[in-house]
């Protein structure tokens, strides 16, 4: 029996929150080893091997506070509420133009953006700090003294170019994506395994699209706190470019991929899930 019952904003921003929470635990890690190697020369082993041996195992999940911050504000929003959002712009049927539920996915994933950034660069300082860790409270107090609020919205601007893309791209693909693997298969749109290999495509699309402005991000909010190195986005890519070839905008391709095709698929079950769980209509 199919369930018509939809969430409300707030309701579907709560339970997506939830999801990104939950599955934030298990990709945090690899989301650190991302991060080091994009603001470094290193490869995989070596980043693996060298954060094991000098800060042990525990480094690994170096600015967890920050990232569940983060997913309860940008994630919650660019997941949660992607669904009412689709629907109030009259894309909720399987149907649908796609490009309508690619705009729903760039309007949830900006204004998601915006209200994480500030946990998103500290989560990158953090993750990015080979030494002991730094409290929670004396990071806040050193960003403020250093830069102001301003620095706390260090990397916006490719911060919401980031988010519309990635969004766009992962929203979109994951429900137009259900729509042909329902058509492929016979399976019902709301079971699991239309759910699996829709987000797990999902996240492989995401990861082309994403990678250079990932990568910029990263250069951008790892800027010491009482230092600027680039003047914004397009001075940050231009020297990137020019210094390190066009190809190093993918640099941490692998990792990258191998942190959004489980945390794509972890968030979206996740957020399935707890809609099935309050009876709610599927994605």
């Amino acid at each position: 029996m199919s369930v018509s019952n939809k969430p409300t904003l707030l309701q579907s921003t709560i339970l997506g929150g939830t999801a990104a929470i939950f599955a934030v635990n298990f990709t945090h890690p690899i989301e650190l080893v991302k991060t080091r190697i994009q603001v470094s020369n290193e490869g995989i082993l070596s980043t693996c091997a060298s954060t094991a041996r000098h800060e042990g195992l525990s480094a690994f999940w170096k600015g967890i506070p920050w990232a569940y911050c983060r997913e309860g504000s940008y994630t919650a929003i660019r997941l949660g509420a992607y669904a009412p959002v689709r629907d109030a712009i009259g894309a909720g049927s399987p149907d649908s133009p796609a490009l309508m539920k690619f705009l729903a996915g760039a309007v949830t994933g900006a204004v998601g953006s915006v209200a994480g950034n500030p946990f998103d660069v500290l989560k990158t300082l953090s993750q990015t700090n080979r030494g002991e860790s730094v409290p929670v409270v004396a990071l806040v107090g050193r960003m403020y003294r250093d830069r102001g609020i301003g620095g706390f919205y260090r990397g916006v601007g490719v911060n919401v170019v980031r988010a519309v893309v990635l969004n766009a791209t992962n929203m979109g693909v994951y429900d137009v994506g259900k729509g042909y693997v329902v058509e492929s298969t016979g399976w019902a749109r709301d079971s699991l395994e239309t759910a699996f290999f829709s987000s797990f495509l999902a996240g492989f699309f995401m990861t082309v699209t994403v990678a250079p402005f990932d990568r910029i991000r990263t250069k951008l909010m790892n800027q010491p706190t009482n230092a600027q190195l680039y003047e914004g986005m397009t001075d940050c890519f231009v020297k990137t470019v020019r210094e390190e070839g066009p190809l190093s905008l993918w640099r941490g391709f692998v990792p990258i991929w191998a942190r959004f095709a489980p945390m794509a698929t972890m968030q979206l079950l996740s957020i399935e899930f707890l809609y099935a769980t309050f009876g709610f209509k599927s994605i």
